[in-house]
């Protein structure tokens, strides 16, 4: 145990640190490893390769991610935005580099083969995104002759140019709406709310008549026609569960389900665990939402505030888009669960966002001095 007396950085890390948001990501990571076992051994089967080679790969991306985590929980505020510039600038152009060089998926080019992995650069951008988003709202809600709300338009156009060259619709939309929450924090006017909301209105029916992948989900979830293989052996592993499961390794749907392992994990652990369980998987991202957002009403400064807020909502709605495709609640988006999902990329980059997160939410001398002096009383002026 570390003493409060030590005053290293270790010990200052650690009577500093937001443990219970530590804890819930550690304890997702693990959950997550555990899912590994009963999802991906199937799916590893049916295209040759060993049974644990996914579950091998997703323990050997556990190390890198907790040393990410935790290193970047050692940043104080300012150290946290130079890293997600170097970041998003490093993304940007390995994103741009995908578009000409990358790995085709299905059409999509989102991946940069580097030796045996592969790499989605718009994982990492995203986190980066939020931060330097949350920095430019908030110097111009400090100086409003600093043109902040208008770089952060531009850049957000240039990341959803990036996103829907790919194309990645669910990704640009996952950052349109975090990045139009952090706006409206930052006090968006009504105007804007009018023009946002129409251009991203306009975007969707854009999308729909001009991306055939896109018209495709969208009539097989609206209309019910089409292949819909994935989604009803989903809800059939669902169905299967029932409440309390069928029990570790005795679900059988999972194994005819292509994408057990990443985009549908949650109905496998429906099919094992039960609905019981993946009730507390959704109140453990709820806990994380709800605790970054009480951080950032509690907040006194603007940088910090957006920031945590626009995190935990990248998180949360990340978790949601995945849970209600599996639920038949939204069209296939090719989202993954965070840190319970295999993907390399995907887990180092939400640990990288849960490291910025247990930066910014530090217990730090000069903010308690900041939250004391709002409530101190003036020399001379007798107390209530």
């Amino acid at each position: 145990m570390v003493s409060r007396a030590d005053r290293g950085p270790l010990a200052d890390w650690f009577w500093t640190i937001d443990r219970y948001f530590l804890a819930a990501f550690i304890l997702l990571m693990g959950l997550g490893f555990m899912l590994s076992f009963a999802a991906s051994p199937a799916v590893a089967e049916r295209i040759g390769l060993d049974s644990f080679h996914f579950v091998e790969r997703h323990a050997m991306f556990i190390i890198p991610s907790l040393a990410v985590m935790f290193g970047l929980s050692f940043l104080s505020p300012r150290q946290v935005r130079r890293t997600a510039i170097i970041l998003l600038a490093a993304s940007l152009v390995m994103m741009v580099l995908a578009l000409f060089f990358g790995v085709e998926v299905k059409g999509a080019r989102r991946w940069i083969g580097v030796g045996v992995f592969s790499i989605q650069p718009s994982e990492f951008m995203k986190p980066a995104f939020v931060i330097v988003c949350a920095w430019l709202f908030s110097e111009h809600a400090r100086q409003p002759e600093i043109p902040g709300n208008l770089f952060a338009i531009i850049l957000f156009g240039i990341v959803a140019a990036l996103l829907v060259a790919q194309p990645d619709l669910g990704q640009t939309i996952l950052t349109s709406v975090v990045w139009g929450g952090m706006f409206f924090m930052a006090g968006m006017p009504w105007i804007w709310i009018f023009l946002l909301g129409g251009v991203g209105a306009g975007g969707l029916v854009a999308a729909y008549y001009m991306l055939p992948h896109v018209t495709a989900r969208f009539d097989k979830f609206l209309t019910g026609e089409g292949d819909r293989f994935q989604i009803e052996t989903a809800h059939e592993a669902i169905v299967r569960g029932g409440w309390f499961g069928q029990g570790p390794g005795e679900g059988i749907v999972k194994r005819i389900l292509p994408d057990s392992h990443t985009d549908f994990v949650f109905s496998v652990a429906a099919e094992e665990f039960g609905i019981v369980f993946c009730m507390a998987l959704v109140l453990i991202f709820s806990f994380i939402v709800l605790r970054g957002l009480n951080h950032a009403f509690k907040e006194r400064n603007d940088f910090n505030r957006f920031a945590v807020a626009g995190l935990v909502l990248l998180i949360g709605i990340q978790s949601m888009i995945n849970i209600g495709v599996n639920l038949e609640l939204m069209p296939a988006k090719g989202m993954t669960l965070p840190l319970i999902s295999y993907g390399g990329s995907s887990q180092v980059a939400i640990c990288i966002t849960a490291g910025f997160i247990l930066a910014l939410t530090r217990h730090r001398p000069e903010k308690r001095a900041q939250e004391r002096s709002l409530f101190r009383v003036p020399h001379g002026v007798p107390a209530e």
